[in-house]
């Protein structure tokens, strides 16, 4: 969703969930998950706004803005998670931690009221984030002036080390700042033993008691006629949330490369082939109603609801007439079970029965049958990538090429001479330098949601022109590090596609740049004025995008920093001006020189306006 650059419109998707959750009596939501994830190797990348904090603060405050509706008898209350730097940055420097990594969970509690955090797994500076009061006690309470509730990820308190009895871990994190113990409270529990022996004083635990009475207070428990839940039936997956599940996927969908032969055109044969065609896999990620009962209670069965159209399902229901649609899956995902058998997270999941299993797709993938057909085809379409047993919490793949024999199919269906549009489908992005470039065009279609199907048939007919743009920097190779536009701006030979690049079947200009030549830091803004003109012959959105660098090199900012951007809606031959207000505070930098304090240089800056971030 990040890719859409579209705050307005995850504002929309959780005002409906939240209706829809308030009417069941759900007042909590333990999301968003507002990481800033710089490895593309991280299990649960997919969950995250990717690798950018401000783009991270943009959709999160927007997730939270809809989520709780500007009341929590009204909306449900958000959680930020995890804190601090769970995806990444948990061992960043003070400097990028405070101005990168805390940007989405600052803003969401600054401007939104979000009221519950819930820290991460891992440790800062050696303590698990559960039981360290810097972070819980000096950043959140003292620095941000949070007054909500919060609470551990699940057992994350039993994962102390150093610890022997639940008393002395449920010590350390109550008196680090944690208030609640989750899953069960298995370890709070013995509260009453620690205070008896002196660990843990009283007022601790009426501090933490009260940050939950005071949520309850809030979410309206305590009014003397709560509305908790519904009498009414309840109807979910409405006309008009599936329209917002389609806007989402068709414009988080991401052109990466196209030598012309999208879109579909004046194509008669279209051979739709690879394990991620006809599987609801290919639409939905891990935390969805299918990938939670499935991982969890390995339940197979019964799963469509809301029913999830399929890539095949769309193609077929989409296609212009006089097209036929051949299919075979050719490929399985995987013929060896991939995930690597870890201890992280949820110790729930640390069982050898949950994380040794493939995905059973119902399928013969028969090869000899879909290159056959790939011969005879005007074009093929593969649809590879992972699905939710290859990437996910707690599990990790040996690598980040596609997973089995996905890529050998690949290169067989290429061998025909055929052109072949690459669909990838999956959390984060894979490693396909080896075919991308002799593919006829490749297409990041991420988990699409239960309108994925739809919205990628759409795409590559041409019903609708491809707008998103990448947030996150896409490898060529394995990378196991932290990766990020923003450390330079030279080109990383790493990459194969930088942050914020995204093509459309329309071209773009940009032209008339004007922005204030001169401010004082006490500005109320900076006006930045540009025009964006469709020079080609197709409508399309164009997502521009505002960076900040540095004039000089002592000036304390990152190379280049994305901090504005506007999504614009052109006809052929349009013009466009935009306005984006850039404020002073953003050309500020962070230091704790004794006291922790922002700062605005005197200097230059240089504004840079274009269609990604080495444009």
């Amino acid at each position: 969703q990040a890719c859409s650059f579209n705050p307005e419109l995850a504002e929309l998707k959780t005002r409906q969930t939240a209706t829809a959750l308030r009417k069941m009596g759900g007042l909590l939501s333990l999301s968003p998950m507002v990481d800033v994830c710089r490895n593309p190797s991280f299990n649960r990348l997919e969950e995250s706004y990717g690798e950018d904090g401000y783009l991270s603060a943009v959709m999160g405050t927007a997730f939270v803005r809809g989520l709780q509706q500007g009341d929590l008898k009204k909306g449900v209350g958000a959680c930020s998670k995890h804190y601090l730097g769970y995806g990444g940055g948990g061992d960043a420097d003070e400097k990028e931690l405070m101005e990168e990594i805390l940007l989405p969970h600052e803003t969401m509690i600054r401007l939104e009221g979000s009221k519950a955090l819930m820290p991460g797994y891992h440790a800062y500076k050696g303590t698990n984030c559960v039981a360290n009061s810097e972070i819980l006690q000096d950043i959140l309470r003292d620095y941000l002036g949070f007054d909500g509730m919060v609470v551990s990820d699940y057992t994350a308190i039993d994962q102390i080390p150093g610890l022997e009895s639940r008393a002395e871990k449920a010590a350390a994190a109550v008196n680090a700042g944690n208030d609640v113990d989750f899953p069960h409270g298995a370890n709070y529990a013995y509260l009453q033993e620690a205070i008896d022996n002196g660990t843990v004083k009283p007022e601790t635990l009426e501090r933490a008691v009260k940050n939950v009475l005071r949520y309850k207070f809030l979410a309206g428990m305590f009014d003397k006629d709560p509305y908790l839940y519904s009498t009414e039936t309840i109807t979910l997956d409405s006309p008009e949330e599936r329209q917002t599940a389609y806007d989402i996927a068709s414009q988080s969908v991401v052109l990466l490369e196209n030598n012309g032969i999208l879109p579909l055109k004046d194509k008669k044969n279209i051979l739709v082939t690879g394990p991620n065609a006809n599987s609801m896999w290919a639409m939905c990620g891990d935390y969805s109603f299918p990938a939670m009962s499935y991982f969890w209670k390995k339940v197979t069965d019964d799963l469509d609801h809301p029913h999830v159209v399929k890539l095949l399902e769309g193609m077929e229901s989409r296609k212009p007439d006089g097209v036929d649609i051949s299919y075979s899956r050719g490929c399985d995902w995987t013929e060896d079970i991939e995930t690597k058998y870890t201890v992280g997270g949820d110790e729930r999941a640390w069982e050898y029965e949950i994380l040794h299993r493939k995905v059973d797709s119902g399928e013969k993938a028969d090869k000899a049958e879909a290159l056959r057909m790939a011969r005879n085809a005007d074009v093929i379409i593969a649809a590879v990538g992972e699905n939710v047993m290859l990437c996910g919490e707690n599990r990790d793949r040996q690598g980040l090429r596609l997973p089995g024999k996905q890529e050998q199919f690949v290169k067989e269906l290429l061998a025909t001479g055929k052109p072949v549009v690459l669909v990838v489908f999956g959390g984060r992005a894979q490693v396909i330098s080896d075919i991308a470039d002799r593919c006829a065009a490749v297409i990041q279609a991420w988990y699409p949601g239960e309108e994925g199907g739809n919205a990628v048939a759409d795409i590559l007919y041409g019903n609708i022109s491809p707008s998103a743009k990448l947030s996150v920097s896409y490898p060529n190779t394995e990378v196991y590090e932290p990766i990020c536009y923003n450390r330079s701006t030279e080109k990383d030979q790493r990459v194969a596609w930088e942050f914020g690049h995204g093509l459309s079947y329309t071209t773009f200009d940009y032209s008339n740049l004007t922005v204030d030549k001169s401010a004082a830091t006490s500005a109320d803004s900076i006006v930045v004025s540009f025009d964006v003109k469709n020079s080609g012959a197709v409508k399309g959105d164009e997502i521009a995008q505002l960076y900040i660098s540095p004039a000089n090199d002592d000036q304390n900012l990152r190379p280049i920093q994305l901090q504005g951007f506007a999504r614009v809606s052109l006809n052929p031959g349009e013009t466009k001006r935009v306005t984006v207000k850039l404020h002073p505070e953003q050309m500020g930098y962070y230091s704790n020189e004794g006291a922790r304090r922002w700062n605005i240089a005197p200097g230059r800056f240089l504004v840079k306006v274009g269609a990604s971030s080495t444009d």
